[in-house]
């Protein structure tokens, strides 16, 4: 029988860092948890920033994944949201990096391809898909629901086959 991995996929923002933990035997999925950060628009940048990576780095430590997924940025509205968001998101890959995670990146609509089937599925689909594909799963949020459908997507990826991440782990050294 396949050993069991657990993977966190994060999809990242300032308002609110989505989080969900599944594991994956095979092909089988499970989900273990999910929840949402959400910082304090009252504070500095640095200081919501801060928040994110307080919660991030509870996350990883409460459940010991052992790899990481984030999404991608998607296009935001103007120059400074777009900065924002990626900082929020090198947050997320500098905790899952320095807690020694192998850290995938994903793009939206690889995300919702590969879990609702098509590249432009909307909120509801996806959260629809994840409670179906996740028996249990509860997202509290369209974020955590969409930090799930991350994790799904690295699953699917392949990353839970050890022979073909071997295989990937070999070919990037």
């Amino acid at each position: 029988m396949a050993a069991s991995l657990t993977f966190l996929g994060i999809d990242p923002g300032l308002t609110a860092t989505g989080w969900g933990v599944i594991a994956v035997e095979g092909s089988r999925l499970a989900h273990v948890a999910n929840g949402t950060i959400a910082s304090n628009a009252r504070l500095t940048l640095a200081e919501r920033l801060v928040e994110i990576e307080a919660g991030l780095v509870h996350v990883v430590d409460r459940y010991a994944p052992h790899a990481a997924a984030v999404e991608q940025a998607f296009v935001a509205r103007d120059a400074a949201a777009a900065l924002k968001l990626g900082q929020a998101r090198a947050v997320a890959l500098l905790v899952a990096a320095r807690a020694g995670l192998a850290v995938a990146e994903y793009a939206p609509n690889h995300v919702k391809k590969s879990v609702v089937g098509a590249g432009h599925a909307g909120k509801a689909q996806i959260r629809l898909m994840v409670e179906m594909l996740l028996p249990g799963a509860k997202p509290g949020s369209e974020h955590a629901a969409d930090a799930l459908a991350v994790a799904i997507a690295h699953a699917h990826s392949g990353a839970a086959n050890p022979r073909l991440a071997a295989a990937i782990a070999g070919a990037a050294r």
